[in-house]
């Protein structure tokens, strides 16, 4: 037995939680009495030690194709440990069902097998933490289950589980106690285990192109990486404010500064802005930079990666999302954004994609107040473009497409093309209506950087809040010489999403934020 220490712990026999109503109060105490009882008995309801030797898939997997007859004859004996998910008791004999983390396995529990023990079975309730050692059998329904010669409780469960035990649906429930939505909806196990699986297969995806895993600092001096609003914090030793990691992409480039030619980090971001099935203010990115690479380079790489990913953790290339059969199979559409924008909107044409006030005029129907009629009154030529794109085109990509030739104006990290000095070597992955990726050829021109810098500062007076600091020392990293570099972030948790068919990020994260409630 798993005994350390016998001793009530003060209050034991008289509990209270101050969140229960009358009858869970109730519950709650009749549950506390009972782990007196096993402690009456030499178990401590909260001991530690007991290390099972099976685990419950493995052992169904073995007997599969065995027999009652089969297994009559040479009967091998286990030792499993988990949570009672299920109990049916018939006085002096009991079937109970216990989950491991491989899957649940049923035990047949009786008197005349455990003697003793038997009293201290009945003091057990669903959600207990228990261990059975027994030879396997076949009850007369043919299931598989094991019959207990040794019966050891473990941990004492003294709220119960919820009500609809076999699928917690309430959300808010669900999001904000994320331990009740595993023990209650086995699905949502799933989930996590295809995020972890795709996490992995990333890491060795580009571990084995020669990509070497950094970390960065998750509080930066300066507002950098990305146009988003920050967090920030205060550090008191050097009474300073800091700002939470936006995005680590100008840290990663000072190191393929340094040498370091392929580097990438699955990283933590945080950004102040809104909430909702797209977006939580914490999230995961991977981001990676390869020197001497484009962005066609890291299209090629990125189809690649996903495509393999698909099959890798969900088994297919075809995923099933929503209504819809998304085919991540090679093949993936490439559309410059000036096309991408004639075909949504009727009547536009290639001279109007030049001229600023037909854009302006297109994109004032798409707004709803004074408010939004300001902001994009002050938008120049790019920002329209860019602004288009979102309204009319973005939520239209089902299928994996990347879309090309972004304006520079709103994209100020990423070099100019040659020919075109007013778009930049940049594309954008959409599936499922929505961005997964950003990669662009890295502008590691020092004077064309401070310029773009500049013009963050400047879009910052004319109120724009989503913007850029100016990085005198990426500045000084670029004086110094970056080679030619390509680089791009992935949104782990929306393609997480995709490949677990989840229509809400928060189903993807195993603790999202969320508003606290009313006290």
């Amino acid at each position: 037995m798993a005994e350390t220490d016998n001793k009530t712990p003060p209050g034991e026999k008289s509990g209270e939680a101050a969140d229960l109503g009358s009858k869970e109060q109730e519950i709650y105490q009749q549950r506390l009495d009972k782990a007196a009882k096993w402690r009456e008995a030499g178990f401590n309801p909260y001991g530690n030690g007991y290390a099972p030797q099976h685990r419950a898939a493995d052992i169904l997997a073995t007997h599969a194709n065995h027999s009652m007859e089969d297994l009559e004859k040479d009967a091998p004996v286990y030792d499993v440990a988990g949570r009672i998910v299920a109990m049916r008791s018939f006085g002096k004999a009991a079937f109970i069902k216990l989950r491991d983390r491989t899957g649940e396995i049923q035990a047949h529990v009786k008197k005349d097998a455990l003697g003793d023990l038997y009293e201290v079975f009945k003091q057990c309730d669903l959600g207990d933490f228990v261990a059975v050692q027994g030879p396997i059998f076949r009850s007369k329904t043919g299931e598989l289950s094991l019959s207990a010669t040794k019966f050891v409780p473990l941990t004492k469960s003294l709220r119960p589980m919820p009500e609809k035990w076999h699928g917690l649906t309430d959300v808010e429930i669900r999001y904000r106690q994320r331990y009740l939505d595993l023990v209650s909806n086995p699905d949502v196990k799933q989930v996590f285990l295809k995020r972890s699986k795709l996490v992995s297969f990333i890491r060795s995806f580009l571990d084995g192109r020669d990509f070497v895993e950094v970390e960065t600092p998750m509080m930066h001096p300066l507002v950098s990486g990305a146009a988003a609003r920050p967090f920030v914090t205060h550090h008191n030793t050097y009474d300073i404010d800091l700002f939470m990691r936006i995005a680590p992409e100008l840290y990663l480039k000072r190191l393929v500064v340094g040498g370091m030619e392929r580097v990438y980090e699955i990283n933590r971001n945080f950004r102040n802005e809104g909430v909702s099935t797209r977006h939580n203010p914490e999230f995961t990115m991977l981001e990676f930079y390869q020197a001497y690479a484009t962005y066609e380079d890291l299209m090629n790489l990125t189809e690649e990666m996903l495509s393999e990913a698909s099959r890798h953790v969900t088994g297919d290339s075809k995923v099933k999302y929503g209504e819809h059969t998304i085919d991540f199979g090679k093949g993936w559409k490439r559309i410059p954004m000036p096309e991408a924008i004639r075909e949504a909107v009727p009547g536009l044409s290639d001279k109007d994609m030049v001229d600023v006030d037909r854009l302006r005029h297109e994109l004032l129907k798409t707004v709803h107040s004074e408010v939004e009629r300001r902001a994009v009154d002050a938008m120049n030529h790019g920002e329209l473009v860019g602004a288009l794109f979102e309204a009319h085109v973005e939520h239209t990509l089902i299928h994996p497409t990347f879309i090309t030739q972004y304006p520079t104006a709103v994209s100020p990290l990423a070099r100019r093309n040659d020919q075109n000095p007013e778009i930049t070597d940049r594309f954008e992955l959409f599936v499922a209506g929505r961005e997964i990726a950003n990669a662009f050829s890295e502008l590691n021109d020092p004077l064309d950087q401070k310029g773009r810098f500049q013009a963050q500062l400047d879009a910052k007076q004319r109120g724009q809040q989503e913007t850029m600091d100016y990085d005198e020392d990426y500045i000084r990293a670029l004086e110094h010489g970056m080679p030619p570099t390509a680089g791009e972030g992935i949104g782990i948790d929306r393609v997480a999403m995709l490949f677990t068919d989840a229509a809400s990020i928060r189903d993807v994260i195993l603790f999202p934020l969320l508003k606290p409630l009313a006290k």
